[in-house]
């Protein structure tokens, strides 16, 4: 009877691993309980004992492969049907022959026991297992072997094949490998030995985006259920826009340590002003709170060059731009899109805004060139006029920095000595933690809030 040996449940919320070690070969026997597979989770390396005894039939994976619980690892061939197909007395005096005839045969080209019931059984002796000296009697019994059937010695005829090598790596490299969907026989380690450090695999992928290959996104998803055993569903095939705009935010998950940090700004003053503005400038192009966040940008990215910057890890640098070119996120009935303004810093308020209003419009009709879609160096996005409070947008990868703008609402503020409603704009900045410190953000954001507070020191761009 053949039993298979499927991945167990490994822990809680663990559905997966990475084989380290077959520790078994086809035709080995082994004991119930006994250690065949060393499995990478993500918590550590489990050996998996067998869970009946008998004869491997066939093994299903390999050293590097990733496995799920619930696939086969092993086919197992019962010792109630090895027995029937090969007496245990047979089997008994193949060993013993085997191990008499072990010593003298050391010197000659190995052949293979014809009773033996498995290789492992008919294989010359080693240090690992000594056989009785020649001089023994024929009726001495074989001495006990002192180690267990799977660490016996090699089996007899041509050594097999050695299982492939698995790349040297700590636990916690082989999660970040699993995480970016990176294959570590692809990575070339820089520790002692070769060992892969968490480094190597970080670098690795960022080889891999700068290259023609395009991104490495994190490792495939797990299978979906079949929804039709709850109800009736339509499928509708994603446009590559909506495919495009998957991948890159797979990327940027993966790739940017991110954290968002919030604040708001006093706009009450600005927002007045704004409306004089429009209302007096019917027909010119509406300046709207995002073209006045472009300005406010500009000068919190002079002050801190560090955020209008992307980081280059494999050369272990910081490149900071000397440009201005910020990306504003345009909601289309086919996705969102990020269009990029150039040389934001050297625009006035009224330029900006005749550039954002032609730039969103073909952009909404699918007119926007490649070329406009690159080159971004900071991103703005706005959900004011929809709604919400706060939001913590997804780094622009390879940039370090977006700042996400929420709807304005009128709210008691204590002010000079009496609480009076002013108009607050709600602010975040979600940022890269590897290129940007807490307090730097903190201070970034900061300076947008009073930029924006202030419609003289906004108009001056200081």
């Amino acid at each position: 009877m053949i039993t298979e040996f499927k991945v167990p449940e490994l822990g809680e919320n663990i559905t997966e691993g990475q084989v380290v070690n077959v520790l078994v070969r086809p035709g080995d026997q082994v004991q119930q309980g006994q250690g065949v597979l060393e499995l990478e989770t993500d918590k550590a390396v489990v050996e998996l004992p067998s869970p009946a005894a008998g004869k491997i039939a066939e093994v299903h994976v390999k050293p590097g492969g990733r496995v799920k619980v619930g696939d086969p690892i092993l086919s197992i061939e019962s010792a109630a049907a090895s027995a029937v197909a090969q007496p245990s007395s047979r089997a008994a005096t193949g060993r013993a022959a085997a191990s008499r005839a072990a010593a003298p045969a050391a010197a000659q080209p190995p052949t293979p026991a014809p009773s033996a019931p498995t290789s492992r059984a008919a294989a010359p002796a080693s240090p690992a297992a000594p056989s009785a000296p020649p001089s023994a009697p024929p009726s001495a019994p074989p001495p006990a072997e002192p180690k267990p059937a799977f660490a016996a010695p090699a089996p007899s005829g041509p050594p097999p094949a050695a299982p492939e090598a698995t790349p040297p790596a700590g636990p916690a490299t082989r999660r970040l490998a699993r995480e970016l969907g990176v294959r570590l026989e692809e990575v070339t380690g820089s520790a002692s030995g070769g060992r892969i450090t968490p480094e190597d695999v970080k670098n690795h992928v960022n080889r891999r985006m700068e290259g023609p290959g395009g991104a490495a996104g994190p490792g495939a998803p797990p299978a979906l259920p079949d929804f039709r055993q709850w109800g009736e569903i339509e499928r509708k095939p994603l446009s590559q826009l909506r495919r495009a705009i998957a991948q890159s935010m797979a990327v940027s998950w993966s790739q940017v340590p991110r954290v968002t940090h919030f604040d708001e700004a006093d706009i009450t003053e600005l927002e007045a002003a704004r409306r004089r503005w429009v209302e007096r400038h019917a027909e010119a192009p509406k300046v709207t709170m995002t073209v006045l966040a472009l300005k406010a940008s500009v000068a919190a990215l002079r002050a801190f060059p560090e955020v209008n910057a992307s980081l280059d890890l494999a050369a272990g640098e910081l490149v900071v731009k000397k440009y201005v070119h910020i990306g504003v996120a345009v909601d289309t009935e086919h996705g969102l899109i990020v269009p990029v303004i150039r040389n934001v810093d050297l625009k006035p308020v009224p330029q900006l805004a005749t550039e954002l209003e032609a730039l969103a419009a073909r952009t909404r009709q699918r007119k926007i060139e490649l070329a406009e879609l690159k080159g971004g160096t900071f991103t703005i996005t706005n959900l004011g006029g929809i709604g919400g409070t706060n939001f913590t947008p997804i780094v622009n990868y390879p940039e370090v920095a977006i700042l996400a703008l929420s709807r304005s609402r009128e709210t008691p503020v204590w002010r000079e000595g009496r609480v009076e409603p002013r108009l607050m704009l709600p602010l975040g900045l979600s940022y890269d933690h590897r290129a940007v410190d807490g307090a730097v953000a903190a201070r970034f954001l900061r300076f947008v809030a009073e930029t924006l507070s202030d419609p003289f020191r906004l108009l001056l761009g200081a």
